[in-house]
């Protein structure tokens, strides 16, 4: 069989398992262990368990299950809640300043937390109810929730980032940094649109008001005074200090990503003890068995995608896919927006982690032939991979809002994060106009990229 045949082969099993409902890890190590049996030799079954061990034997994966600890110390505490009441009371006198504290809370936390639904559903919690009762409408209360979780997958520590490092061969520490100016970015975009789409609304309501209708909420502006302010700030600047202090360990020299990870870890789990009295072991159950859930499966996907990718580079799928991409002597441009569109598709039905472990043999060789830097690569297709986390009909960040507002209707939260779907391609145009937003911050803290 040639390697055309077989490779798409290969991709149908894949497609058909999956459509089957398999979980996904299960999916791909077993279409990746029937290939072995029949397209490779007898002898590469007995060793799956040490080629799946050989690929993880990564010390920089050792940072993952740490950071999801850190994660769920702070996501599993009040100090999402905490963090997005004090941005809105220094920020209520804003126009949409409460849209605003939502972007920032979920851009903090995400930073803190390095999880998407973890960013969504601690912020939204807190964050959906508030703004309701403040009159904006459900579905723009949904969408810069969903939107503003997305950052969780961007902003370092990223899981996702961690493991494109580590697929790439590229330097975790520059992917960081690489992060934060796209960061930022949206974070500056999605504010600005909060701002729009609150003069808008209030504008409605006003207008519904002096033609006789009922006072709507959004013209009733709660006042803090500066007392209540200042005493917001102790149980939220620990967490910022903890924060600041970790990207100081990795960016000063001074710990690799999993001793970071590890003192992040730490210092989290001996804030909340500190500042919310959770040291008892009733209390840290669920804190623990979740990062241990989390990690098993994240785990268990990054291992089946391994062995995926193993299989398929055995078999010369991927250099022939890979081959194939470059013989079409696409114009440079031209090939990163084929393989964009790629990344967004398996967005639709794959989990981050998966699409960076499973496409990076085949897209990074023709992307490193055409000239681009692998590191500013990672993080627009980072974004893309945002996107996929909001894209209808399945973005996993729409379900987690579902979770915890069930009562707004999936039509609306749909309409709701459109407008976010269109602000990240912005990010991205600007990013390939501008590439110096994400690659500035590396260079200057870590010197030219000599890859």
């Amino acid at each position: 069989m040639n390697e055309l045949s077989l490779g798409l082969l290969y991709g149908g099993a894949t497609l058909l398992v999956m459509l089957s409902g398999m979980p996904i890890a299960f999916a791909l190590g077993m279409v990746a262990v029937v290939f072995m049996y029949f397209f490779m030799p007898g002898s590469s079954l007995d060793t799956v368990t040490q080629n799946v061990y050989e690929e993880m034997a990564s010390v920089t994966l050792l940072s993952i299950p740490l950071f999801i600890l850190k994660g769920a110390a702070i996501g599993k505490s009040a100090a999402g809640r905490d963090l997005y009441l004090a941005l809105h009371a220094w920020l209520h006198r804003i126009p949409g300043g409460l849209g605003i504290a939502n972007v920032f809370a979920c851009a903090l936390f995400a930073a803190m937390a390095g999880s998407s639904p973890a960013t969504c559903s601690a912020i939204g919690s807190a964050g959906i109810p508030e703004m309701r009762s403040r009159g904006y409408s459900p579905g723009f209360a949904a969408g810069i929730i969903a939107a503003g979780g997305t950052l969780g997958i961007l902003l370092p520590p990223s899981i996702t980032m961690i493991l494109y490092a580590v697929a790439a061969e590229q330097s975790l520490g520059r992917l960081f940094l690489a992060g934060i100016g796209p960061g930022l970015l949206m974070v500056v975009l999605f504010s600005l649109y909060a701002v729009s789409r609150y003069r808008k609304e209030y504008a409605q309501a006003l207008a519904s008001h002096a033609a006789g209708g009922v006072k709507s909420s959004y013209l009733d502006q709660q006042q803090y005074t500066l007392r209540e302010k200042v005493e917001m700030l102790p149980r939220v600047l620990p967490f910022v200090i903890l924060l600041t202090g970790v990207m100081v360990a990795l960016y000063g020299g001074y710990a690799t990503p999993s001793e970071t990870a590890g003192l992040g870890a730490a210092l989290a789990l001996a804030l909340i003890a500190i500042i919310y009295g959770l040291w008892r072991p009733r209390q840290l159950q669920p804190i623990l068995s979740g990062t241990l859930r989390e990690s098993t499966m994240l785990m268990f996907i990054i291992g089946m995608s391994l062995l995926y990718s193993y299989v398929m580079s055995y078999l010369h799928i991927s250099q022939s896919t890979a081959e194939w991409i470059v013989a079409l002597a696409l114009s440079k441009w031209a090939l990163l927006a084929v393989i964009l569109v790629m990344v967004m598709v398996l967005g639709f039905f794959l989990p981050p982690v998966s699409i960076i472990l499973m496409t990076a043999p085949i897209i990074l060789p023709p992307l490193k032939a055409a000239g681009f830097d692998l590191i500013w690569f990672g993080v627009i297709m980072t974004i893309v991979m945002e996107m996929g986390l909001i894209h209808p009909p399945v973005g996993l960040n729409l379900f987690v809002i579902r979770n915890i507002a069930p009562d707004i209707p999936l039509r609306d939260v749909i309409l709701g994060v459109l407008p976010f779907l269109l602000l990240m391609f912005v990010a991205i145009i600007l990013c390939c106009l501008l590439p110096g937003i994400i690659t500035v911050l590396p260079d200057a803290i870590m010197g030219l990229s000599t890859k």
